[in-house]
């Protein structure tokens, strides 16, 4: 049996998946791990990695990858999305984590992080539907799949992420009316009019924002991906999650069961990302998936 690990490298997040396959070309998850390290923050106002956010961010991409040798990876794969292809300094967090730990970091163009949340979340998720529409909701992009069958008829990343909103609008803690109403409009203008030549059948959701706001439904004390998985949001829930937390501090949603604390003070944004795609898109529900680019990378480099 052959093992391997891939890392996703986001804005907010790391997440490491470590997979066996067997004869018959059956994969088993041996181990999932997620943490927040905010590799994109401030990256907006200097387009430059800080120094701090590069350390802390290569410090947890090595424990990872060490973490999986441990557990008999042959070969790691580590992909960075939407900070390191935007960073003027992108080279040197790839240098530090090649020296530190010798991982080779392959910063990847937003099409190709659609095309590989496509085939996570379709070899994970059973939906009758037909056609439908992938998000995922980042703390620097959100990338968009509008797929039929098994196949991608378009796909696109565009620049909004929770980070970047969170840093330019919601000023306050709470944040006010006011500011939450300029965040919306600015999410909704730069969303465009996602014109689509068909109704899509379902909206699939993936990446830490939605899940979390899955967790949040089910009020859960500990994550639980077998719960989350197949979730279903409604709109209405989403804007009554949204409100809920803009009428709450910092330190009082990290006390909300399901919400990550380190996710605290960007899931209003996120939020309201996810609220305003659904209304643009005239679709009332979206399905949860848990799987992501860590998982579709493991699929395409060592499924075949």
């Amino acid at each position: 049996m052959s093992r391997y690990a891939t890392i996703d490298i986001g804005s907010n997040s790391v997440l490491l998946f470590v997979a066996e396959r067997d004869e018959n070309n059956q994969w088993k998850t041996l181990a999932e791990k997620a943490e927040i390290t905010r590799l994109g923050e401030g990256l907006k106002a200097t387009g430059r990695l800080s120094q701090e956010a590069m350390e802390r961010t290569a410090k947890v991409v090595c424990e990872f990858a060490n973490f999986a040798r441990e557990l008999g990876a042959e070969a790691i794969v580590a992909v960075g999305t939407m900070a390191l292809r935007t960073a003027e300094n992108s080279a040197d967090f790839v240098k530090m984590v090649k020296e530190m730990c010798d991982v080779d970091v392959e910063i990847i163009p937003g099409e190709e992080e659609a095309r590989l949340s496509f085939l996570a979340v379709k070899s994970g998720l059973k939906t009758p539907a037909e056609r439908v529409v992938v998000i995922d909701v980042g703390g620097g992009s959100t990338e968009f799949i509008f797929g039929k069958g098994d196949e991608i008829e378009k796909k696109f990343s565009l620049n909004i992420g929770a980070i970047r909103f969170t840093e330019d609008y919601l000023k306050s803690d709470p944040p006010t009316e006011e500011e939450l109403k300029a965040m919306l409009n600015a999410i909704e203008q730069e969303l465009g009019d996602l014109k689509i030549d068909f109704k899509p059948d379902a909206l699939l959701g993936i990446g830490g924002t939605i899940t979390n706001l899955a967790a949040v439904k089910h009020k859960l004390e500990k994550y639980d991906p077998e719960i989350v998985d197949g979730t279903i949001l409604t709109l209405d829930e989403i804007e009554d999650m949204m409100r809920m937390f803009s009428s709450m501090t910092v330190e009082e949603r990290k006390k909300v069961p399901g919400l990550q604390p380190k996710r605290a003070d960007v899931i209003v944004a996120g939020t309201g990302i996810v609220y305003t795609i659904m209304k643009k898109l005239g679709l009332p529900e979206l399905m949860v998936s848990v799987r992501g680019v860590r998982h579709g990378l493991m699929f395409d480099r060592f499924g075949k």
